[in-house]
């Protein structure tokens, strides 16, 4: 399993990284390193104000390779699969107001 430290500095980050659409929730990963699809990674996410960092397992589910169109960051997209600590329900409480909108993410 990789290890990956994710810290969002802002609810506008984590709203850009945020990728509801999948089952179990999941985020981008802004990283120059290369994975696979199918990839197993334990994320240690560090939301906005938060004191601490929580641990949640995940799959990489999507590849963003350098160079690719529209200037989208290089990275992965991480589908949750183990979520001990409901990092998710947590993200989707700081993200409420933001969720209808129709600003453009990394992932869409």
């Amino acid at each position: 399993m990789i290890p990956l430290n994710v810290e969002f500095h802002t609810e506008r980050d984590l709203y850009l990284a945020f990728m509801p659409f999948l089952k179990e929730g999941g985020v981008f990963v802004r990283t120059p390193r290369q994975y696979d699809l199918g990839d197993e990674v334990e994320l240690h996410i560090l939301l906005p104000d938060a004191l601490e960092d929580s641990i949640v397992y995940g799959e990489v589910s999507w590849l963003t390779p350098a160079g690719a169109q529209n200037g989208t960051p290089p990275g992965i997209g991480v589908m949750f699969v183990k979520d001990p600590e409901k990092i998710r329900h947590q993200m989707e409480q700081i993200l409420a107001r933001h969720l209808n909108s129709s600003e453009p993410t990394l992932t869409m």
